[in-house]
């Protein structure tokens, strides 16, 4: 699974239509409209690297009132689950 996050610049006025139409999107799992130097912020889940162009660019680069976007991939997945467990090796009951 390769996962990126995708920073969306949208027009303000559009925002509500951009986040229910990039949220359909095959391969976008969540999108949150967000505070700050961005609008929304998109979770990209697809199984190849190669869908990863397929979503971004060529559909949700393509969405009416998106401005620009800036995609980050994940390396890594850490989560407090995971991060509990690393600082419990080697300590026992």
């Amino acid at each position: 699974m390769y996962t990126a996050i995708a920073l969306i610049d949208a027009d303000v006025a559009l925002v509500p239509e951009v986040c229910e139409a990039v949220a359909a999107l095959p391969g976008v799992s969540e999108v949150y409209s967000v505070t700050g130097d961005t609008d929304l912020i998109a979770m990209v889940r697809v199984s190849r690297h190669e869908q990863l162009a397929e979503v971004i660019a060529n559909h949700i680069g393509k969405v009416p009132g998106v401005l620009g976007t800036r995609t980050y991939i994940a390396f890594r997945a850490y989560s407090r689950h995971d991060l509990e467990e690393a600082f419990a090796l080697g300590v026992e009951d």
